[in-house]
This record gives C-alpha cells, structure tokens and sequence, in this order.
C-alpha cells in the first residue's frame, strides 16, 4: 500500500461540510457541552455548542464529513449523565468560519 493517506470512512479527505445540530432530552447540567468540546477537538473540528432555554443544547461544526458523522454518532450517545431522545441534523455547505470548537453562554 502506498501514498500516506488513509482509508477514510464517508468520503475523501477535502470533503467538508458543516452541520447545525440539536439535541434533546436530559442534556443541560450533566457535562453535555464539555463532552461535546473534547470530542469535537479530538476530531478536529470546528464550531461551538450552547444550551438554549429550552432545554436543547444547540451546535454548528464544520470539517471533514466523514468526522462530523463521527461527531453525530458520540452525540447520539452523550456523556454518562445525559439522556439522549432526539439528534437532529441539518446540513449545509462547508463555510471554513471556525478554526477550533468553543463553548458559547445561552441562547
């Protein structure tokens, strides 16, 4: 096998998007946005998460797809104290806005 690059679950490695999430359930107050900051750094993505006030914690990430589906699935999951109902994704063209993932104040 050659070349350095490697085999990529979703698509090649210049495939970027962006994604604006919502999460429901019990998502508020049990380290939600933390988890979601450490995950998203680790993948090396872009964006930010808040809560809103009503309940759902709310996220734009941007990167590579195939990361952001990954992103998606360890959200569908959460931390040990949440309890996840409802993921809810709506994608749009990579915008290249962010260059790391932050953890905004209330919306």
């Amino acid at each position: 096998m050659g070349g350095t690059e490697r085999n990529r679950p979703g698509g090649n490695a210049g495939d970027n998007a962006r994604a604006e999430i919502t999460v429901a359930g019990r998502v508020q107050g049990v380290g939600f946005r933390g988890f979601a900051r450490r995950h998203a750094a680790a993948l090396e993505l872009g964006g930010w998460v808040r809560n809103r006030y009503d309940g759902v914690v709310e996220l734009v990430v941007e990167g590579e797809r195939y990361r952001i589906e990954r992103f998606i699935a360890l959200l569908r999951e959460g931390p040990p104290w949440a309890s996840v109902d409802r993921v809810s994704v709506r994608w749009s063209a990579y915008e290249g806005e962010f260059v790391s993932f932050s953890v905004r104040g209330w919306s």
